[in-house]
């Protein structure tokens, strides 16, 4: 496994993760209400549900590469497309004047754990962010250590995020600064979407 495929992806699951969603909302609803121990939990679950995920994904994807020439010229078109829509959906949160982290929150009773990899597995937004970010990096002769080694990158990244803002936000009243970074995280996932695709436009021409 080359390093360099890892490189370019850390940045961007590192703002995938800090991106505010119904993630973020369960996160900060658990760290809010249920303290310390609650919030941990369910950030280590959605780093697990995410890890998941983004293995599943990447396999998928890499053996739908090596089926035919035109199915990738159709994912790739398919990718420009969400990276596209992506980058429109954070444009207009980030030119927002609302906050939206807390609309989606869950009210289920699942303990922490099980709560964080749920809504990590079933949110729709991470499948979208997956098949988006994939398409200009993966490729049909990745081995399983390579896709291993992505799927533990997520992990890591995404779990340890959200560690670190259920400690931030139970150390302190911290979660209204929390939410007034949203807009220009947003801003910068809408800028780095468009770039991709752009990318991947002048790839196809």
């Amino acid at each position: 496994m080359k390093i360099e495929v890892l490189v370019p992806l850390i940045p961007i699951f590192m703002l995938g993760a800090m991106s505010p969603g119904p993630s973020l909302a369960v996160v900060l609803r658990n760290s809010v209400s249920g303290g310390r121990q609650q919030g941990v939990e369910t950030a280590v679950g959605h780093g697990f549900g995410y890890g998941v995920y983004a293995f599943f994904s990447a396999l998928g994807f890499a053996a739908a590469l090596a089926a035919s020439d035109e199915l990738v010229a159709g994912l790739r078109v398919l990718g420009i497309g969400l990276l596209l829509y992506l980058g429109y959906i954070y444009a207009r949160s980030a030119l927002s004047s609302g906050s939206s982290v807390y609309q989606h929150a869950s009210s289920g009773r699942h303990s922490g754990f099980i709560e964080g990899a749920l809504i990590a597995i079933f949110n729709p937004k991470i499948l979208a962010w997956m098949l988006a970010i994939y398409s200009p990096f993966i490729q049909a002769d990745f081995g399983i250590t390579t896709l291993l080694a992505i799927a533990a990158t997520g992990m890591l990244i995404d779990g340890g995020w959200y560690t670190t803002v259920a400690l931030f936000l139970t150390t302190g009243n911290r979660a209204e600064k929390l939410r007034s970074m949203s807009q220009k995280i947003d801003g910068a996932m809408a800028s780095l979407m468009i770039l991709f695709a752009g990318l991947m436009v002048v790839e196809l021409v």
